[in-house]
């Protein structure tokens, strides 16, 4: 099954039927149990943009928390639950990862 930038469908991940047939039984990533064979097309494409969605809406809820954290006051919804932060967040960022 090619990746999904050289033609498969995202989201689409292939069955481990080889691996569960010569290894050891295991689920696959994607509806494990079948429960959404029978699903039409139209409420997967309506599942998937609801999806999007609310990962979109994570995002930016993440992002409302750092800058609130980062700079107080400068959400002010969130003035009441967010703690200042004292240290760097943007240290995962800086691409330093050796520990030698």
């Amino acid at each position: 099954m090619p990746h999904y930038t050289n033609g498969r469908q995202p989201g689409k991940y292939p069955p481990f039927d080889a691996f569960r047939d010569d290894v050891h039984f295991v689920f696959d990533l994607y509806d494990p149990f079948g429960f959404n064979k029978k699903m039409s097309d139209e409420t997967k494409e309506r599942r998937l943009v609801a999806e999007i969605n609310n990962g979109r809406l994570a995002m930016l809820g993440i992002f409302g928390f750092l800058c609130a954290d980062t700079i107080p006051g400068s959400v002010p919804a969130l003035s009441g639950i967010a703690i200042p932060y004292e240290g760097n967040p943007m240290i995962p960022f800086e691409g330093q990862f050796s520990y030698f």
